[in-house]
């Protein structure tokens, strides 16, 4: 019977989509983080009697023909790169991006991962860093004996210095945008590389063409939406209650056709 098998493709299907939903749920609280969402494709079909067939020597046309569908699969899952709300921390170095753009972040490969999680510090040689300790391109320290920093919405970075009344500039914070974020390889950490889907980086001065603004002493907050997600959620356990039963029901029918004597 087809049903057993169509089916069961179907509750795999709502146990991915289960799992992306939790995902979603877990990272609520996570900096910068963009929800996810499941997309589905149904299956190739089996054709008893094709569409637009002759169905007569007179020339007669089958209508619509006989299809039947094998299931479903999972065509993607990809991130939904909506803005997150801003929240306050008083924290200088933590930096929120208002619009599109990503920090670079230097690998201990040296290769550039791009990141929207400002939660930014500073090392023992006071040079600008994420909570793993990499480094935020293109390389900002700040002098030892700062007293305040001051970073702006175009991303420059001034430093008052005790014993000097002027603040002076230690460095230049840039952004990076891609055709097609959505094409970025999440490698965990807040952090995602560049593939040939999504095309090269672009980088640019913060407030530019195309580029968000900078906001010091905030943090973007995750775009997940908890009542969605709590809706989604129901919505795929409904779902894969429904292909199970459908498994229950095929299971029946062969019970009775056993049974025949």
């Amino acid at each position: 019977m087809r049903s057993l098998s169509i089916a069961s493709t179907g509750m795999l299907a709502q146990q991915l989509n289960v799992e992306v939903i939790s995902n979603n749920i877990a990272n609520m609280s996570t900096t910068g983080y963009k929800r996810q969402r499941a997309e589905f494709q149904d299956l190739l079909y089996q054709e008893l009697e094709r569409p637009g067939t002759n169905s007569s020597d007179s020339g007669t046309i089958v209508p619509s023909g006989i299809q039947v569908g094998v299931g479903v699969k999972t065509g993607s899952v990809y991130r939904i790169n909506t803005q997150g709300n801003l929240a306050q921390t008083g924290n200088p170095y933590d930096l929120a991006i208002k619009g599109k753009g990503f920090f670079k972040i230097t690998l201990p490969s040296g290769e550039d991962s791009y990141t929207r999680a400002g939660s930014f510090q500073i090392n023992a040689t006071g040079q600008l860093v994420n909570p793993d300790g990499y480094t935020v391109a293109p390389g900002i320290t700040i002098p030892q004996n700062s007293t305040s920093v001051t970073i702006n919405s175009t991303g420059e970075v001034q430093a008052k210095v005790a014993g000097q009344s002027a603040p002076q500039t230690v460095g230049q914070l840039e952004l990076n945008t891609f055709f097609n974020e959505a094409g970025l390889e999440a490698i965990g950490d807040n952090l995602f590389m560049e593939t040939p889907a999504s095309g090269t980086a672009t980088s640019g001065v913060p407030g530019g063409t195309g580029f968000g603004t900078i906001a010091q002493g905030f943090v973007e907050t995750s775009n997940v939406n908890a009542v969605q997600e709590i809706t989604n959620l129901i919505t795929a356990q409904r779902a894969y209650e429904m292909n199970s039963k459908i498994i229950t029901t095929s299971d029946e029918m062969m019970r009775s056709v056993a049974q025949l004597r």
